[in-house]
């Protein structure tokens, strides 16, 4: 029987072919590869889509994170106050620049950064407040825009599995100084390699971001500081530009997908479906459920004997990680590393891929038990 990947992209390039391999040819002929053409254009309709005024285009997301956390001024021996459940390069950046992350438990329900908490964790260091959308769902943003304007800090969002996301109407990448996303292929705007973004309405924040990414120089030959080498391809600028129009056709068909998933999966034991939150609609970037009683790691075995491909995001909190390791405690954050599992999911997933998923995820929780 045909095996189910957790993602599978050949459908949808399939139906932008044409257009995709035509944007390309269109860029080896023109001979523009760096800031061309379609970057800028590119630029120009991310700041549209997201309702901000400046969109820079970066080599990757990780590089989104490190120089708009440059841009906002972070320096050695600052704080950031974020999630140790997320990926490595969120308190990479942080550490990249010789600040220290400092860590806040997760809300259980949603597995993003619990905002009742970041108050604790402020100091006379604190700089920034770092909330990753994870999974295709928002921080709750009020509590934390209040917090940073009471104690004078600057909010990065790290936006990059949550593009065409919302808070309370809101689009993501809008709710703080400035924002992150990424283009790495799995995302749900993702390219044909590595790509990110630096969203903001803040003019000075957008100048230095500018030049950051090209050797620090607002001038070619002319550095004024330290900067990098981070620009967007413009050949994946092109294929983003062909993918563009299709994301919220895509984000409502993962809604649907997610919700048979739902229907389907309510009321297996030790099972939990992904809680929705009040403030904002899932995009889901990853239908990511809990398994108890320890089971997690017995039912993933079980789904790959039959061909189903599953992944845990992520295996490790990162305060558990030698890069950020840290003696504390953060006990939602250590129980969701133990039974979160996504499951297949990608726009033009079949009826009846779905079913199978859902047929035998069900077999391996019965047997499980």
């Amino acid at each position: 029987m045909e095996s189910i990947p957790v993602l599978d992209l050949s459908a949808e390039i399939d139906v932008m072919w044409e257009d995709l391999t035509q944007a390309i040819q269109d860029v080896l002929k023109s001979g523009a590869f760096i800031l061309g053409p379609n970057v800028k254009a590119f630029e120009e309709e991310m700041a549209s889509f997201l309702q901000v005024d400046h969109a820079i285009g970066v080599n990757s997301g990780s590089d989104a994170l490190l120089i708009a956390l440059h841009a906002l001024g972070l320096s050695e021996g600052d704080e950031v106050i974020t999630t140790p459940f997320t990926f490595t390069a969120t308190a990479g950046a942080i550490r990249l620049l010789g600040a220290r992350p400092v860590f806040v438990d997760i809300d259980p329900d949603t597995f993003n950064l619990n905002a009742k908490a970041v108050e604790s964790r402020v100091t006379q260091r604190t700089r920034a407040i770092l909330p990753v959308h994870l999974f295709g769902q928002t921080v709750d943003m009020d509590p934390i825009v209040e917090i940073a304007n009471k104690h004078e800090l600057r909010i990065l969002e790290d936006a990059a599995q949550t593009i065409g996301g919302d808070y309370k109407e809101r689009p993501v990448g809008a709710l703080g100084d400035i924002a992150a996303f990424s283009f790495f292929p799995t995302k749900n705007l993702g390219g044909f390699g590595d790509g990110g973004l630096i969203a903001t309405t803040n003019d000075e924040l957008a100048e230095a971001a500018r030049s950051l990414r090209a050797h620090g120089a607002r001038r070619k030959y002319y550095a004024e500081r330290v900067g990098y080498n981070s620009r967007l391809d413009e050949i994946q600028a092109a294929i983003l530009r062909v993918k563009l129009p299709y994301l919220e056709g895509w984000i409502t068909r993962r809604r649907e997908i997610a919700r048979f998933y739902d229907r389907e999966l309510e009321g297996v034991s030790g099972l939990q479906t992904p809680r929705k939150s009040p403030w904002s609609r899932h995009t889901y970037h990853q239908y990511t459920v809990r398994i108890t009683n320890s089971r997690r790691d017995t039912i993933r075995e079980a789904l790959q004997k039959v061909g189903i491909s599953t992944m845990v995001y992520y295996p490790h909190a990162l305060h558990r990680v030698p890069a950020f390791a840290q003696d504390q405690r953060f006990p939602m954050a250590e129980r969701a590393v133990e039974e979160v599992l996504s499951l297949p999911l990608w726009p033009l997933m079949g009826r009846d891929l779905q079913e199978r998923v859902v047929e035998q995820l069900k077999k391996a929780c019965i047997a499980s038990s």
